[in-house]
């Protein structure tokens, strides 16, 4: 239970550093809210570029219904937790 614990905090770490890397913020400021409305460099390009990047990092695949659904981060968190990145 430990080790999955710790899994489940590195991918988070890893998504939280993607997440800053890709839209050029601090890590400690990427929350669940944070989404294109209140985030200027999160704009369509960069939106797919969080995609791709993740499928990379996380080796799992979006469908495109999936990748218009999303609208922040805690519905990134949801498409994670259901390709089994995330418990």
């Amino acid at each position: 239970m430990i080790l999955l614990g710790k899994v489940m905090l590195d991918n988070n770490e890893k998504f939280i550093s993607l997440m800053a890397r890709v839209l050029k913020l601090n890590a400690a400021d990427i929350s669940d809210s944070t989404s294109p409305d209140n985030i200027l460099s999160w704009d369509s390009f960069n939106g797919f570029m969080i995609i791709s990047e993740l499928e990379t990092e996380f080796n799992c695949k979006f469908t495109m219904e999936e990748v218009f659904s999303v609208k922040c981060v805690s519905d990134i968190r949801a498409l994670l937790v259901s390709k089994y990145v995330f418990t």
